[in-house]
């Protein structure tokens, strides 16, 4: 007898949107964190149109749209403007929001349905046999890795995680200011002295992005005196008055050879790393956790066989590395020269818009049931909604009737009305 079905290492983002996802599916789930507590801290500032169909489907999106400061009609590829207002989709924005909102709400979510939080619980060591894993004294069905770009899951495991290291480095930043800032939301555009962007949070708050020789000739654990801050933010004539927090990232880019190690998981960051430019990377890592969620959930459940996982690795991956392109991409369009200037404007002239911005709203993969309803989507299972087949995440479900379905052979012989919404 196992403790728990699943144990997820990692109480971020998508840590907390699997553990809810688990719980949602019946499954027995701890969530073990290393911090003592959330920190508050928010590195990501927005949710991409995909990441809301998402959490419309498991009806989360209104209390989250309810704390956002703002909503975006739009995107940006490397600061290119990109119309988010065509795209087929019920939310045809971007949410902004900071991280540490987004992650209240899912963890509320989680805990409502039974999943249990631990803070102050490193995970230092496991061991899986053919019947489950052990972590730490503790036995679970499965376990997932969601802690981050260092992951300890990921290393015990031997899982390559295969990239380059980082060539630029940035700082990110929130403060308030001492004659006031900027009132709207402003997509990043490179200049010659770099990168900069200012936005307000709310209640006299700004968070502040700076990428210039400063940044780049520090190292990605330096400290960060307030000069350096005072000194980006003086480029566009504001002052510092405090500093709330403050954190360095770079443009390192790495992604997991491969998703799943038996019966031991990666997902978000702990499977791929890159740049943040064009804001992708809390998205990307809750949709992992929604596509394994589900899936682990109806195994658990003995609804699916073990094969149905191996499509996790084979769905998400792909995704990933695309997302890893365009970052790296973005990464030479924002440099300060004036030949990728020229590349820039030919770039702009030449690109497909709509496509370029269904990739980076994260509508460019999966086969989505266009016009679905996603409130009939909230208990997380497959069913037949007008006809059509659908998986748990609102794509359409390709599995034969026989395969994964939940289903008695009698539902599949006469499909009862509990299984078929009109």
């Amino acid at each position: 007898m196992t403790d728990h079905d699943v144990i997820i290492v990692g109480a971020g983002p998508t840590g907390l949107m699997l553990a809810g996802e688990l719980a949602l599916g019946g499954a027995r789930v701890l969530v073990r964190e290393r911090l003592t507590a959330r920190t508050g801290q928010s590195k990501a500032l927005n949710l991409q149109p995909r990441s809301a169909e998402v959490l419309a489907s498991r009806g989360l999106l209104d209390d989250i749209l309810a704390q956002a400061p703002v909503l975006l009609p739009r995107g940006h590829f490397a600061g290119i403007p990109l119309d988010y207002s065509g795209l087929d989709t019920p939310h045809p924005y971007q949410v902004g929001i900071p991280q540490a909102r987004v992650e209240e709400r899912l963890a509320r979510w989680a805990l409502s349905l039974g999943a249990e939080i631990r803070y102050g619980s490193a995970v230092t060591a496991f061991h899986q046999d053919a019947a489950g894993v052990d972590v730490d004294g503790e036995r679970a069905s499965w376990l997932v890795g969601c802690d981050g770009a260092r992951s300890v899951v990921r290393k015990q495991s031997g899982v390559a995680f295969e990239g380059r290291d980082a060539r630029v480095c940035a700082l990110v930043a929130d403060v308030t200011l001492a004659d006031g800032g900027p009132s709207g939301w402003e997509l990043p555009a490179p200049r010659g002295d770099g990168l900069l962007t200012v936005l307000p949070l709310g209640d006299g708050v700004f968070r502040m992005l700076a990428a210039g020789p400063a940044q780049t000739a520090a190292g990605r654990d330096d400290p960060i005196p307030d000069t350096e801050l005072a000194e980006a933010l003086a480029r566009d004539g504001l002052t510092l008055a405090e500093v709330r927090w403050a954190s360095r990232f770079t443009d390192a880019t790495r992604q997991a050879v491969r998703y799943r190690s038996g019966r031991v998981f990666l997902a978000g960051d702990a499977a791929h790393i890159h740049s943040p430019a064009g804001g992708q990377g809390l998205n990307l890592g809750l949709q992992d956790a929604v596509n394994l969620g589900w899936k682990l959930a109806e195994v658990i459940r003995g609804e699916a066989g073990d094969e149905l996982l191996d499509t996790y690795h084979a769905e998400r991956h792909p995704v990933a590395a695309r997302v890893l392109q365009a970052s790296r991409a973005q990464g030479v369009l924002f440099l300060p020269d004036e030949d990728v200037a020229a590349l820039r404007d030919v770039f702009t002239e030449l690109v497909d818009a709509r496509a370029l911005a269904e990739r980076v709203a994260g509508l460019d993969h999966g086969d989505r049931v266009p016009g679905l309803d996603l409130s009939l989507l909230h208990d997380g299972r497959r069913k037949v909604i007008d006809g059509v087949r659908v998986r748990p995440d609102g794509f359409r479900d390709r599995t034969t009737a026989a395969e994964g379905t939940g289903q008695t052979a009698a539902d599949r012989t006469g499909q009862t009305a509990a299984n078929c919404v009109r």
